[in-house]
């Protein structure tokens, strides 16, 4: 197969009437989804009392917001105003990579992150000494590491289905198994490709998962033994962000990911992923941190004097 290929995609809708709804939901989602990122990025940078590795850690999971938003929100916006929603091959690949290069790292960054969380709970006298600048930089390190690698196997596998009949992909942007299922290759060639790319994408899940269950296990058991509900709040309250950004991504990962036959239903699952979440990280990180709050606040007087 050329690179001539092209795909359609069937898009999020079937119906042209809820077609400029959606994209101005999906602008206004988008715009919140960039500036509240950014914002954090900037907030994060400016303010020396947010120079810690839970917000080192913070900042980079924005610019994963911002970036894995941005390689699925424009086309998805373009699309739901034109009736023939077209992609070439190449173009697909690019796609994809970039995605799952982003996807993969956030889980890992988030891995890290609950690393983070517990040795602050349950190791506050060798927090300083073990989270240093140089193991948070090598965490992150790690995270762009795995997801480029993750990516560049699962793209390496689709660069070699070969695609000669059908050519409509029943999704708004280019995933692994409406792609896999378009494929003339033999049917053993594909069969294989779709378990070894799920067997990828399932370690990540389940080894990422694992780190974040472990540390939250050791998380819970230490702010239980805390006497004072008072202190038991503090200790949750530097937590309770990051474990809801957690639940909702791994939520929607493991059923777009762990379902290999999953097309339709995985639309919006999907969208929650590539759309919504981006947009809430931020949202949840400065609505229910107080030191974020703080923060922005000690920002806008500068400002104001």
């Amino acid at each position: 197969m050329g690179c001539s290929w092209v795909f359609v995609f069937m898009g999020f809708t079937d119906r042209p009437e809820l077609a400029v709804t959606l994209f101005a939901l999906f602008l206004m989602n988008n715009g919140i989804t960039i500036v509240g990122n950014l914002g954090m990025l900037l907030l994060i940078r400016v303010d020396a009392c947010l120079h810690t590795p839970m917000y080192f850690f913070l900042s980079n999971l924005s610019f994963l917001d911002i970036c894995y938003s941005t390689t699925i929100s424009p086309r998805l916006l373009i699309d739901l105003l034109r009736e023939r929603k077209v992609i070439t091959y190449p173009e697909c690949l690019v796609q994809f990579y970039f995605y799952a290069t982003f996807a993969t790292t956030e889980c890992y960054l988030l891995a890290a992150m609950a690393y983070d969380r517990y040795m602050a709970i349950c190791n506050p006298l060798t927090y300083t000494i073990t989270m240093s600048q140089k193991v948070c930089a090598f965490l992150v390190a790690g995270s762009y590491i795995a997801g480029l690698l993750n990516a560049m196997i699962h793209t390496g596998y689709l660069t070699r289905l070969s695609f000669c009949g059908p050519n409509v992909i029943d999704h708004f942007y280019c995933e692994a198994p409406p792609v896999l299922q378009l494929s003339c290759s033999d049917t053993s060639v594909n069969v294989i490709n779709l378990y070894v790319m799920f067997a990828f994408a399932g370690f990540n899940l389940i080894s990422t998962h694992f780190t974040v269950l472990i540390s939250y296990t050791y998380i819970f058991v230490t702010i239980l033994r805390i006497r004072s509900a008072e202190g038991r709040h503090k200790a949750f309250s530097t937590c309770s962000s990051h474990l809801l950004a957690v639940i909702i991504l791994y939520g929607s990962l493991i059923f777009i990911y762990l379902q290999p036959n999953s097309t339709n239903g995985g639309k919006v699952t999907s969208l929650l992923y590539v759309v919504v979440i981006p947009m809430l990280n931020p949202l949840i990180y400065s609505l229910r941190n107080k030191e974020v709050k703080s923060a922005l606040t000690r920002v806008m007087e500068k400002r104001i004097a």
